[in-house]
C-alpha cells in the first residue's frame, strides 16, 4: 500500500501525521483556489477627455480610487464608428467600458455599476438605505431628464462649437438659457434645504452634473449659476473635489 502524500511529508518534516494533513489541505487550497482579494480584472474606459459622458465615468472612477486604463478614441477620425468601439457600443458612441468580461455603455449606467460594485471603496456614491436611495434616485433622474437636455445644448453651443471653429447660434443659446434657468430655480430651493442634491453627502446625483457645469462656468451661462447663492455654493463645492481635478488634469 502506498502511503498518502501527507504521510510522506510527515516523514520529511518530522511533524505529527494529523498536523501534516491539515497543512497539506491548506497548501492545496492556497495553490488551487484563486485569491479574489488580490487578483482584479483590468478596467478599461474608451473615450476622450473632452467628452462630457466620458468625463462622468472618469469622475466616478477617481472618486472610488479605482485604477483604470484609458483608451483614447479620436472622434474626428471616426474611430467611434469602428472596431473595437462598435462592438462595445452598437450606437458607435463613447464612452465604452470593460471590467473583466463585463462590457457596458451609457455613462450613467456605467457610473451606477461602479458605485454599486465598488461600494466599499473610496467615496460612497450611492446609499444602502432604501428611502434615502429613493431620494437620491429622484435627483439623478432630474439631472438626466431636466438639467442635462438644456445644459448639454448650451455646452455644445458655447463650449464645443468654439473648439471646432463653428459659429454659435445665439437664438438657441437664449432659448436654452431660459430653460436651464427654470431648472436651476428648483435647484436653488432644494439646495437651500440640503447641502447636496441627493442628501447630506456627495453622490452620483451631484457627480453627474460636473462635466456640463465645467464647460458652462467658462461661458456666458455662468451667470445662471452665480446668480443663485445656494447653487453657486454647491457648484464651488463639487468642482473643487480632488477627484474632479484629476479628471481635468487628464487633458494636459
Amino acid at each position: 500500500m502506498i502511503p498518502p502524500s501527507s504521510y510522506l511529508i510527515n516523514i520529511s518534516l518530522g511533524l505529527p501525521y494529523h498536523k501534516v494533513q491539515i497543512t497539506t489541505h491548506l497548501l492545496l487550497n492556497f495553490l488551487l483556489v484563486p485569491n479574489h482579494n488580490t487578483v482584479m480584472a483590468t478596467i478599461k474606459v474608451y473615450g476622450n477627455t473632452v467628452s462630457t459622458a466620458a468625463m462622468r465615468v472618469f469622475a466616478a472612477l477617481y472618486e472610488k480610487d479605482i485604477e483604470f486604463e484609458f483608451v483614447p478614441v479620436d472622434m474626428r477620425a471616426g474611430e467611434h464608428k469602428k472596431e473595437p468601439i462598435i462592438s462595445l457600443n452598437p450606437f458607435g458612441q463613447i464612452p465604452a467600458f470593460e471590467d473583466g468580461d463585463l462590457k457596458l455603455f451609457e455613462s450613467r449606467a456605467i457610473t451606477q455599476y461602479i458605485a454599486h460594485e465598488y461600494f466599499d471603496k473610496g467615496t460612497q456614491l450611492v446609499i444602502r438605505d432604501s428611502k434615502k436611495m429613493a431620494i437620491l434616485s429622484v435627483w439623478t433622474e432630474v439631472e438626466g431628464q431636466k438639467f442635462d437636455p438644456a445644459a448639454s445644448k448650451l455646452t455644445w453651443e458655447l463650449g464645443i462649437k468654439p473648439l471646432l471653429g463653428m459659429p454659435t447660434d445665439s437664438a438657441v443659446v437664449e432659448e436654452y438659457e431660459a430653460k436651464l434657468a427654470a431648472v436651476l430655480d428648483v435647484y436653488e430651493a432644494r439646495l437651500a434645504q440640503s447641502k447636496y442634491l441627493g442628501g447630506d453627502s456627495f453622490t452620483l446625483a451631484d457627480l453627474h452634473h460636473l462635466p456640463t457645469i465645467h464647460y458652462l462656468i467658462g461661458t456666458q451661462s455662468k451667470k445662471l449659476f452665480e446668480s443663485r447663492p445656494h447653487v453657486s455654493a454647491w457648484v464651488a463645492n463639487i468642482t473643487a473635489r480632488p477627484a474632479w481635478n484629476k479628471v481635468i488634469a487628464m487633458r494636459s
